[in-house]
């Protein structure tokens, strides 16, 4: 079990999250079979190779997993100004999705020069996107567009599956399958939920034939979660929001599992970065921003499950504050020397919470 405290004793920079990892561990693909990729048990003070079909032989009757039910969109929408020239955008957010309320999205779009407010875009596959202004203000980071029909719809029929940038190819109909979790159900995200990837069915089943318990949130992962740390100081940095829900079947869930001595088990980070919203703003918010680095106190996670992250970025911060900066570095280590894929199609880890769960913030 780790024991170095996250936090406790020093203060982070950015520099301190940085590490060097050779570009052929980068996966560009998924495994075979989702449950044929790796597992890196770092749960002890000494990391064990695994395969991630074996998972349910670490966890215990009575633990509680808890997923992200989000469902990835195709959000990445190609089209042309009315001079010809080429844009590209990627709908961070569907606003109003019904006609009677405008079909409205807020999105990145990526062109060589900035169209006005009020232009209107041809999109590839015959609609119009109507350029509003942007969002969520004068001066926010993202663009109000105004689609000609049901975004949702637009997205299915005529949108891209957004693969992230370190991914190199286009996409497939490989990427429509296995860019998605088996589980998904709730149509926002622009990012898968990675962690949750590996799952497939007949993991699933043994899960529950062990007495492992399953609950869900919802979050849905922005393109944000790409977002690099440009300072240094990481007090500094400002994080993105993403939507997100705890219902009260998980709340009640999670009470329980706590209360018979379970552990409760957040499948990948956005899974994280929901219940510890939850637990600490309260569960009306529905939006949230939280930056967890060295010293947060964590509320509810006990194990976390978890890919590999970029270097410098706030994943590397968030597993650092959870498990200890000294022994995710030397996890991550382990991984590189023995070839572990790396990012949203490579391997997984197994981490676990910390101790003593009081923390003193850096």
């Amino acid at each position: 079990m780790p024991t170095s405290l996250p936090g406790a004793t020093r203060t982070f920079s950015l520099s301190d999250f940085d590490f060097v990892l050779p570009e052929a561990l980068i996966a560009q693909h998924p495994t075979p079979e989702r449950s044929g990729s790796r597992l890196l048990d770092g749960t002890g003070a000494t990391p064990t190779d695994r395969i991630f079909r074996d998972l349910p032989s670490l966890l215990r009757r009575g633990d509680l997993l808890v997923f992200n039910d989000t469902k990835v969109v195709k959000a990445r929408l190609f089209g042309q100004k009315s001079s010809g020239g080429k844009l590209e955008l990627l709908i961070e957010r569907v606003l109003s999705p019904h006609a009677d309320s405008g079909h409205e999205v807020a999105a990145h779009m990526k062109v060589s020069k900035k169209p006005l407010p009020g232009a209107v875009l041809q999109m590839d596959g015959g609609f119009t996107a109507t350029l509003l202004g942007r969002w969520p203000e004068a001066h926010g980071p993202l663009y109000r567009f105004r689609l000609s029909s049901d975004p949702y719809a637009l997205m299915a029929r005529f949108g891209h599956v957004p693969l992230p940038p370190y991914i190199t190819h286009s996409d497939s109909l490989e990427d429509e399958q296995r860019y998605q979790t088996v589980f998904a159900k709730n149509p926002g995200a622009v990012a898968a939920p990675t962690a949750a990837l590996h799952f497939d069915e007949a993991v699933l089943a043994q899960l529950e034939a062990r007495g492992v318990q399953r609950a869900s949130v919802t979050l849905h992962v922005g393109a944000g979660t790409f977002q690099p740390v440009k300072t240094d100081k990481l007090a500094e940095h400002t994080m993105h929001f993403e939507r997100f829900e705890v219902p009260l079947a998980t709340q009640q869930a999670i009470a329980a599992c706590k209360a018979r001595g379970g552990r409760v088990v957040a499948v990948g980070t956005t899974t994280v970065r929901a219940l510890e919203s939850a637990a600490r703003f309260g569960s009306e918010c529905n939006d949230t921003n939280i930056f967890i680095t060295p010293g947060y106190e964590f509320a509810v996670v006990d194990l976390l499950l978890t890919n590999f992250h970029l270097p410098k970025s706030t994943l590397m911060m968030l597993v650092s504050a959870f498990s200890g900066y000294e022994h995710i570095m030397a996890l991550y280590r382990h991984a590189i020397a023995q070839r572990y894929r790396f990012f949203s199609y490579g391997d997984a880890m197994l981490l676990q919470r910390a101790s003593p769960e009081t923390i003193t913030p850096c």
